[in-house]
């Protein structure tokens, strides 16, 4: 009988009435307020009669209209964004202590610069601050019953204006605690300013750069002085006085910035105790025993306690696997573990007696080359690790064996300092003899891969027991011909690279997740420049820009980084859809050139196949791999003097060294191997192996 009910006319509010409530039980009323329950329940009078629209909006659209000087003052869209930005300046030194309307008409009277305007304002403040004092205290006095109505900027002004008349003798302490919050109100402010409309016709660069980008000089000063209140409370002082913004002129403000530079290089020599950063990739064989080797030493310099260990070695056992158990310090992946292989670049820090070394363990099975050319890229000093034992030095290192190939790679990718550790020394004794054959093999090969004798080091460790890794060696089969240094004594001898600190800012993407709170992370290597917490950064190739509001350093929350940090940044303003694995970070005011085409010096290393016009590759850059074609082959060229021998040869066959011109699918962001070495560098792969190393010289669009 349904269909005779009235369902039209029915009155549904009639079945609610009762403890039962709709989406809501009588056990529980404690977990959710009638009122949060009537939002979410469907009510027909409500229907019928609307709601009127809350007051708080109108008002809040009232204050705007107050607020706004363009209401008041007709002005061209230039001159808007102009006292847009003015105000913006003037809120930023003064706060909210003097009215808006005094800002605009200072503003406009002063033409829009903001020093002059603040002198203007301050000047007014100085002279009118005795009437002002004592109108407020009749007024308090008068009116104490009724002290709610007054005003919230009267009551703050005189106290303010009392402070600036006092700045010479105490703002330091002042400044010091209230001018971070003024500096963090400046983004809020900042984003409000975006908000106006600008008509078509003041859209040009000069409305842009003044608006949005904060590009004009007084930004760059009152910025400068802001972020860097946080660390030297004195600055801001200086830089604030009131004497001082009426006097500073266009070099004053280019010496601020240089300043700033200098306090980075001056943080950068005080961090980690004076301790300069090493970057270490670990590099050999599949098998050879890297990850025990690095997870034995990491718990003999005490980054790993007896309690992990413990657990790991019990959990090795369980799996019938007890001789990983140091491996798996840094094969954490259950996959990793299962397969007792390394899949992916594991990363940590550890410290010596003179520097901080941030070690990266690189995969050695040749499936996983493309991760380990990722962690040798952003390396500055290679171990590579080699199996002492019988008949396993001579299949990594004959023709299909990983250690050849890592070792190239590794030079190729500007590893200049290489630690040979030949490991399991203990299965053959700590034979000498054995010890000679490998480093004289090895030698050979490394010279002509391109390392100097000099910047060679054989060490005999073994993995397993420890020997010779953080200490030297008590084993008297080994110290009765062997009297060199441990392995971390080597390590801790490598000289540090120089930093590119000085060129714009760099950093190559080699991860994206989400993380709590709002943005998400990137992490990755700096390769040039440095960044501060609240600096605006680009994205290339996808060209968006977003805002740091984090910087973590080996899980330490950090204020700054500079070149040669593995970081993770916090990021927002931006899709995480838009930025992926290989994208580069880069400063927005002199971006990273993005192309498709570009012309590359290439040594080509043992091929099977000739190189022909349109052969394809794989183009290994940093953290990104990307499919490639090779569309010229420009120029053969001489191998140490770089003379031209042949131009636009039919193909290449190994060993040569040619100009030729690569062609990727996608859009790649490139540097000059001249302007920036680290960011110049890629390799060329094709059907699972390196065919090819090369340097950019030059980028078409």
């Amino acid at each position: 009988m349904s269909r005779h009910r009235n369902v039209r006319g029915y009155n549904y509010d009639e079945d609610f009435e009762d403890d039962d409530m709709y989406g809501q039980s009588v056990d529980d009323d404690y977990c959710i307020s009638p009122a949060t329950a009537n939002q979410f329940i469907y009510s027909r009078r409500e229907k019928q009669a609307p709601k009127e629209e809350p007051l708080e909006e109108e008002e809040y659209e009232d204050d705007i209209e107050h607020m706004s000087p363009t209401i008041s003052h007709n002005l061209d869209p230039l001159d808007q964004a102009k006292l847009y930005s003015c105000l913006d300046h003037m809120r930023t030194v003064l706060g909210e202590a003097v009215p808006d309307s005094v800002l605009t008409q200072a503003a406009i009277r002063c033409g829009f610069d903001p020093q002059r305007a603040l002198d203007a304002v301050l000047s007014e403040d100085t002279k009118t601050a005795p009437v002002t004092r004592s109108t407020s205290e009749d007024m308090t006095s008068v009116e104490r019953v009724s002290h709610e109505q007054l005003p919230l900027p009267q009551r703050v002004k005189p106290e303010a204006i009392a402070e600036k008349a006092k700045r010479d003798v105490s703002l330091s302490k002042l400044d010091s605690e209230v001018l971070p919050k003024v500096a963090r109100m400046t983004v809020s402010g900042k984003k409000q300013t975006m908000g106006f409309d600008v008509p078509s016709a003041g859209e040009n660069g000069i409305v842009n750069v003044s608006t949005r980008r904060g590009g004009s000089p007084e930004n760059a000063t009152l910025s400068t002085v802001s972020e860097a209140s946080g660390k030297h409370p004195e600055t801001p002082s200086k830089g604030l006085n009131g004497d001082e913004l009426s006097t500073v002129s266009t070099p004053g403000r280019s010496s601020g910035k240089a300043r700033q530079m200098i306090n980075i290089k001056a943080e950068l020599e005080k961090r980690q105790g004076g301790k300069p950063l090493l970057n270490l990739v670990v590099i050999g064989h599949v098998d050879a025993g890297k990850s025990t080797l690095m997870g034995h030493l990491l718990y003999l310099l005490g980054n790993v306690n007896k309690r992990t260990m413990h657990k790991y070695e019990q959990e090795s056992k369980k799996a019938g696997k007890a001789s990983f158990a140091f491996a798996w310090v840094l094969d954490e992946t259950g996959e990793e573990r299962d397969r007792g292989v390394t899949m992916d670049v594991g990363m940590t820090k550890f410290e010596t007696n003179s520097k901080v070394v941030t070690l990266m363990d690189a995969p050695g099975h040749k499936d996983f080359i493309p991760n380990m050319i990722t962690g040798a890229a952003q390396a500055d000093v290679a171990v590579l690790v080699v199996d002492a034992s019988r008949g396993e030095f001579e299949a990594g290192f004959e023709a299909g064996g990983q250690t050849r190939e890592h070792a190239l790679l590794v030079r190729s990718l500007g590893v200049t300092q290489l630690a040979v550790a030949v490991n399991k020394m203990d299965q053959v004794n700590w034979q000498q003899e054995r010890f000679q054959d490998i480093a004289s093999k090895l030698g050979n090969f490394l010279k002509q891969a391109g390392f100097k004798e000099s910047d060679v080091f054989c060490i005999p460790t073994s993995g397993l027991s420890g020997e010779n890794l953080a200490t030297r060696s008590s084993v008297p089969e080994l110290i009765s011909w062997y009297s060199g240094p441990s392995l971390l004594e080597q390590i801790d001898s490598f000289r540090p690279p120089q930093r590119c600190i000085d060129k714009p800012f760099r950093m190559s993407v080699s991860d994206v997740f989400k993380d709590q709170g709002s943005g998400f992370c990137v992490t990755g290597k700096i390769e040039a420049g440095f960044i501060q917490t609240g600096d605006r950064i680009l994205a290339m190739p996808p060209n968006e820009t977003c805002t740091v509001k984090g910087i973590t350093l080996h899980d330490e929350a950090m204020d700054w980084s500079a070149a040669g940090d593995h970081v993770s940044l916090t990021v927002t303003g931006m899709d995480i859809i838009k930025i992926n694995v290989g994208c580069v970070f880069c400063d927005p005011k002199e971006p990273i050139r993005v192309c498709t085409r570009f012309r590359a010096r290439i040594l080509l290393f043992n091929i099977e196949v000739p190189i022909t016009q349109g052969f394809p590759v794989l183009l290994h850059y940093q953290t990104v791999s990307e499919p490639a074609t090779i569309r010229k082959l420009v120029s053969v060229l001489h191998k140490s003097s770089g003379e031209v021998l042949k131009k636009k040869p039919k193909f290449l066959s190994k060993g040569m060294n040619a100009i030729v011109e690569i062609q990727t699918q996608r859009p790649v962001s490139l540097e000059l191997y001249k302007d920036y070495k680290e960011l110049g560098r890629f390799m060329l792969r094709y059907v699972g192996s390196t065919i090819a190393a090369g340097v950019v010289t030059e980028i078409k669009e």
